[in-house]
């Protein structure tokens, strides 16, 4: 048993059943292929309205918090994506004449977001299609499981932001004691 322990992908007690991270496997299997099927749906929504799944992303983004006067900083935190990639796409949806860039009025060094009527044409048809495919997509949630899930996906993307942090320290330790 001890050998098998060695291989043991996890420690925490939490994740382990009877001593095996099987199940805990099967977990990470089940959520890749999830977030898989996800971004598909994503890039196939987008597709519907002429866009990339990124675009068609940032678009939502954007039209979900446009009370908030949301900058291209703002929506990279939102979709966890790189301010950098976000600015490209961005301006890629401006060029399209999807998305208004103007001056923050508070903040003259930033920019304010706005969707055009275009583009809430787009998400407007899109709805057709959409909704069902989300309904469908989630018909194995209750209201409570829901709710449980909303707040745990979130920590979880803040554990798995530190888990990428400690990998990558860890990789670079290994490969020192690998080099000496």
């Amino acid at each position: 048993m001890s050998g098998r322990n060695n291989e043991l992908t996890v420690s925490r007690p939490e994740l382990l059943r009877n001593g095996s991270d099987s199940v805990f496997r099967q977990f990470i299997h089940d959520t890749l292929a999830f977030a898989s099927r996800i971004e598909q749906i994503s890039s196939r929504f987008g597709k519907v309205i002429g866009l990339t799944g990124t675009q068609y992303l940032i678009l939502i983004a954007i039209r979900q918090r446009q009370s908030e006067e949301i900058g291209v900083n703002q929506i990279a935190e939102h979709l966890h994506l790189s301010g950098a990639f976000t600015t490209i796409e961005v301006n890629k949806l401006v060029s399209l004449g999807l998305v208004r860039k103007e001056i923050n009025p508070d903040d003259r060094r930033r920019v304010v977001l706005s969707l055009t009527d275009d583009a809430r044409a787009r998400l407007k048809k899109l709805i057709v299609v959409q909704r069902p495919t989300n309904d469908v997509l989630f018909e194995s949630l209750g209201a409570k499981d829901f709710e449980r899930l909303v707040g745990q996906m979130a920590a979880l993307v803040e554990s798995a932001d530190k888990s990428l942090v400690l990998l990558d320290y860890l990789s670079q330790t290994m490969d020192v004691a690998a080099s000496s």
